[in-house]
Formats: structure tokens, sequence, C-alpha cells
């Protein structure tokens, strides 16, 4: 199986990562790394603070199969980090791009949504946030992962389709991305009383 970086930036979204970190290496044996953006330490949208290993220098080291950037409110602001020529050399390069909520922000900075299916918050975010983004016609309004022409997008509501979408690139077996899924879809199977 390939490995997997995910790009965190400070304020990262704690949710939108969880699951492919969480099970994508002890339940999937999946090799998942952690890359920052900026520094080394970072603290989440929700506070929790993180030492991060490897920069986006040790990207080339690493050779990642996907790199999936995880949102957080930087990224709708002048300090978004730019890394659009990162993105698209290893895309060009046969690699994965993935972006979730505001990740999908610095996918479309790098015009990778211009030509293929994607989703993101809104369409509006993406207008709004990213100005030379093209890819209107293309723009899926779906609460779930969108993946074509290897690059996964989702709202920052859809980390379960991601992580599912994410591993399936990464080389994880459909079978095992079904049972990933179908899983984590098991509680929404019942009504608040817990009855199904």
């Amino acid at each position: 199986m390939h490995k997997v970086a995910v790009l965190l930036c400070d304020g990262f979204a704690d949710w939108e990562y969880a699951l492919i970190g969480g099970t994508g290496g002890p339940f999937y044996g999946l090799e998942i790394q952690y890359v920052t953006l900026g520094g080394a330490y970072l603290t989440s949208q929700g506070g929790m603070k993180v030492e991060v290993d490897n920069t986006l220098a040790d990207l080339a080291r690493l050779r990642p199969r996907v790199i999936a950037v995880i949102g957080g409110t930087i990224w709708e602001t002048d300090h978004a980090p730019e890394i659009s020529e990162l993105l698209r050399h290893h895309h060009q390069d046969g690699g994965t791009v993935a972006g979730i909520c505001g990740g999908t922000l610095a996918l479309a900075r790098a015009g990778l949504l211009d030509n293929c299916a994607h989703t993101s918050n809104a369409p509006a975010f993406l207008t709004d946030n990213a100005p030379s983004y093209s890819g209107q016609g293309h723009y899926l309004p779906q609460p779930a992962a969108v993946s074509d022409a290897s690059v996964i997008t989702a709202p920052g509501t859809a980390p379960v389709s991601f992580a599912a979408e994410v591993f399936r690139a990464a080389g994880l077996a459909a079978e095992a991305v079904m049972q990933f899924r179908t899983m984590l879809a098991a509680e929404h199977n019942t009504d608040i009383t817990g009855r199904t």
C-alpha cells in the first residue's frame, strides 16, 4: 500500500483528519505521515497542541501516494500557505491530491478543480476565496466526498467519505473501504432513541 501525507497548518480542523490518522494506520495498515505547512508546533481549531516532525521539505523523502490537505480557517485568510506548485507537481507526477473544507481552497488555487468533478463547502466558498478558480461547471453540490481524476474533495461535514476516498487512493482493498464506510454509517441507521 502507499503512503498518505496529511498536511496540517495552525488552526487545523480536528475532525477532518482524525479518521485518516486514527484508523488508516492502526486498523488498515496504511503509513500515515503528518506534515506541517509552517512551524513544527501547531494548535488545532479545538485547542489541541501538537508537534509535527515533518515539513514540506520532507515530502520528497516521504514519497506519499496521497497528499491530504486538511482544512482550517487559515485557508480563508491572507495568511494561507502557498502550496499550489507543490500540489500541481504531485498531481502531474501521478499522485492523488485531496482537500477537505478549507483544504479545497488550496486545490482550487492550484487549478486542480478547474477540469474535474469536485465539491466543497459551497460553490461561493470556492469563488469567494480562490479568485483564479474556474471549475464552477464541474461543481457537485453533494454532502459526501467526490473523487475524480486523482483529485478528492469534500465539505468539512464529510470526514467519513473523505477518509474512505483517501484510503481507496492509497490502495486499500475495495472490501475494506466498504467495511469502513458501512461501520461508520451504522449510527445513522438508528433514530435518536437508539432504535433501528
